[in-house]
């Protein structure tokens, strides 16, 4: 079968702090994330809210966690995420500027070992000839590569390397994102997407350096990237997944697999 990746060219009174499902699923992608539990709100509650809010669940229970080399981290204290405070993250530019350091090659052997753990299991739930889109795939998109290999159809999305939006006007059977959803800004938002582009019963792959031990968070190599942004447990995906009614498996280590169900009643 010939190989094909699509690229382009161009309230008031007491209430529960931990209400994602309610979050995710009324989020807009172009109006901004929802208040919880707030009907007006004035300037400086709007910062402190994108300051301390936690941007993967919609809570507003976080705590402050660690102050390190400047940067300041709080977590959350219902899906565990922990999260750099939103004013001391990179320019645009200079987030892209550090993107153009990595030397990822797509026809590496190692390189490829290392998406195999993502790529293997994911491969072992797909039937034949599925169509997916590789999210966040960076300048040199090897997974999707290594998926058409295997016979499916990829689509790629990379907001800095492949902008062009059509491919999210799609709906998949699969969504990859590898390395990728610890860069988001708007990680609530993101996963919205995901959930609107995945058909039924279809799968989102994340891989991302879980965070499991706190007393070694400071000299952590994955915070210590710049870019990084929120740090996930195996509980937070759990966590998301909960909120949208996927599936979640931890295959292996650093990788989860979210199955959408085949029927969901949004009602």
């Amino acid at each position: 079968m010939r190989e094909t990746i699509t690229t382009a060219t161009d309230g008031s009174g007491e209430h529960d702090p931990c209400r994602a499902q309610k979050y995710w699923r009324g989020i807009s992608l172009t109006g901004g994330a929802p208040a919880c539990g707030a009907q007006k709100r004035s300037a400086k509650e709007h910062a402190d809210a994108a300051n301390h809010g936690c941007g993967v669940c919609g809570a507003s229970a976080t705590r402050p966690f660690l102050s390190v080399d400047g940067r300041d981290y709080r977590r959350c204290d219902c899906c565990q995420a922990t999260f750099l405070n939103p004013a001391q993250r990179l320019s645009p530019d200079a987030e892209h500027a550090h993107y153009l350091q990595h030397r990822n090659d797509p026809a590496g052997a190692d390189y490829r070992r290392f998406l195999s753990k993502l790529a293997d299991p994911l491969l072992k739930r797909l039937a034949p000839h599925r169509d997916g889109l590789d999210y966040g795939c960076g300048p040199g998109p090897a997974l999707a590569q290594m998926l058409c290999e295997a016979g499916h159809r990829v689509s790629v999305f990379d907001p800095y390397f492949f902008p062009d939006p059509a491919p999210l006007d799609c709906r998949y059977d699969f969504i990859t994102c590898t390395e990728a959803i610890e860069h988001f800004h708007r990680p609530a938002e993101e996963f919205a997407r995901f959930e609107r582009m995945l058909r039924p019963g279809g799968w989102l792959a994340v891989m991302t350096c879980f965070q499991a031990d706190d007393g070694r968070f400071a000299s952590w190599h994955y915070r210590r990237d710049p870019t990084h942004v929120v740090f996930y447990r195996e509980t937070t995906l759990r966590y998301i997944a909960q909120g949208f009614a996927w599936s979640c498996e931890i295959p292996v280590k650093d990788v989860a697999l979210m199955q959408k169900p085949l029927n969901l009643n949004n009602g």
